[in-house]
């Protein structure tokens, strides 16, 4: 039995401080709205050392304290395994730096619901606030995609 199988490693992290996130409204067309930032995982990189190089890419801040809060899983078109490893961060050195991702900017966590959301940030905000969830899963069943947060 072969037990080997492709996937993606990316990765995505919420900062918080004083009150606020640090958000990014992306402008790629496959994913936009709101969301927080990350990206994809080198060869050769720990997912840690990813999440603290592609935050620094995408907002101009090194995060100091990244922890590691849950995944989400689904497949890829091509059968791929894609996972994304969620992070929560409070502490950052640097000065705020948006990329060609999109625009970075704080926002109050009371108006996270007020902007436009990319697709499931909702569901990533549970998985990485709420401490009793740690997997936001997707899978095909009778022919639709459907999801569950465990």
């Amino acid at each position: 039995m072969h037990r080997l199988e492709k996937c993606r490693l990316t990765n995505m992290c919420l900062l918080e401080s004083e009150g606020k996130y640090l958000v990014q409204v992306r402008t790629k067309e496959d994913w936009p709205g709101l969301t927080f930032p990350g990206g994809h995982v080198e060869p050769g990189e720990s997912l840690r050392e990813a999440m603290i190089r592609e935050f620094r890419e995408e907002t101009g801040l090194t995060l100091l304290d990244p922890l590691l809060k849950g995944i989400e899983e689904f497949r890829t078109e091509e059968e791929d395994r894609y996972f994304i490893f969620f992070y929560k961060a409070t502490r950052y050195e640097g000065e705020i730096a948006s990329s060609g991702e999109g625009e970075i900017f704080w926002i109050p966590k009371e108006d996270f619901g007020k902007y436009p959301p990319s697709l499931d940030i909702e569901d990533i905000l549970r998985v990485i606030e709420d401490d009793s969830i740690s997997e936001l899963r997707y899978y095909w069943e009778n022919g639709e995609w459907k999801h569950c947060l465990e």
